[in-house]
Parts: C-alpha cells; structure tokens; sequence
C-alpha cells in the first residue's frame, strides 16, 4: 500500500512534468524493466530541455525490436556544460531526486552516473567504450518513432554488419552485444569452426 509521502510525491510529478508517470516506485532499489514508455517519456523531456543524447546497450537494442529486457535505459549524452545543465533540468522534470554532487558530476559530463532515485534506474554514459566522440556516433544514429539510438548488433552479426559498413549502408554506428559473444563461441565449438 502506498503512503502519502509517496502520493505526494505523485503529486508532484505531475506538477513538474505534466503528463509524465511513475513507472515504479522511488528508491525501489531495482525499477520496473526498462520499456518503450520510458523511452517516450525520456524524448519528450529531453526535447523540451534541448537535451542532445542517444539510446544505447539493450535499451538500443529493444527500441530497434530485439527481443530482450533490461532493468534500466542506458543514454549516452553528449558532453557539454550546456548539454549537462539541460540534462540536470530534465532529470528533475522527470522525478529524479538529485543531490548537489550528483548534479554538478552530471553537468560536468563525468564518464558513467548510475542514478536509482528516480521513477525508473537509469544510466549515463559520457564517455562509452569504443566510440570515439559524441559527433560521430551523433552522425551515425538511427530515429525510431524520434528516439536516437545506435544499433546493437550480436557476435553472429558482426560480419553482415560489416558488410553494411563497407556498403556505406549505414548511418550509425554498431555496437556489439558483448553478452552474445559467449554463446556464440560455444556454437562455434559445438561445430568444430573455433577452438
């Protein structure tokens, strides 16, 4: 059963961020499974800060169709003092309960926040592995519905996402899901094609 601190805090939400929902509760430790909701809800709040960022990890991945869950969004945000001043804004819209420190390393851009307090856990990524800078994976995003992502690929699809790249049929860039890779080579072995 829900007690008023938590009504309140309802209350509030809907004060802040008109139209906005709690999709779990605050400080459940870990949220409701990241969905296509949150994913609206994160954009349009977003947009209306200005806020420039892109899906990436299996929130990618399940914004492109893949068939998978994951317990929070990952969004890699381009690091800029602007960008991160807007980003705080937004958080707050959303019902992020920030503390000065946790505001200030966001707006400074600090390579990976991991926030809980908020209607849904969720992950920034300033500095992700592997991609150089924010203007290139900007350059190579894909739109679904308005929501920027980078294609997640799995270790069995790296050579046709190859092939796509030396076709110039792509505008994004991949990411491979390192989680598959396991299984992968395990088929492999079962085939005899690795050792």
């Amino acid at each position: 059963m829900l007690d008023d601190a938590t009504y309140r805090s309802f209350d509030s939400l809907a004060e802040y961020a008109p139209g906005a929902r709690r999709t779990c509760r605050a400080g459940s430790g870990m949220g409701a499974r990241f969905d296509y909701a949150q994913a609206e809800e994160i954009r349009d709040v977003f947009a209306r800060h200005g806020v420039r960022y892109l899906f990436l990890g299996k929130s990618g991945a399940i914004l492109l169709g893949f068939p998978d869950t994951t317990q929070d969004a990952d969004v890699f945000v381009e690091r800029t003092m602007a960008n991160g001043l807007a980003l705080v804004a937004a958080l707050r819209e959303l019902g992020f309960t920030l503390t000065d420190a946790e505001a200030d390393e966001i707006a400074r851009g600090k390579d990976f926040v991991q926030l809980k307090n908020g209607p849904f856990d969720l992950d920034l990524v300033f500095a992700p592995d592997g991609i150089e800078t924010f203007a290139d994976a900007w350059r190579r995003r894909v739109e679904v519905e308005g929501l920027p992502d980078i294609e997640l690929v799995r270790a069995d699809q790296i050579n046709q996402a190859y092939e796509r790249v030396v076709k110039k049929d792509v505008r994004y860039r991949f990411v491979i899901d390192m989680a598959s890779l396991e299984a992968w080579r395990m088929e492999q072995l079962k085939e005899g094609r690795t050792s």
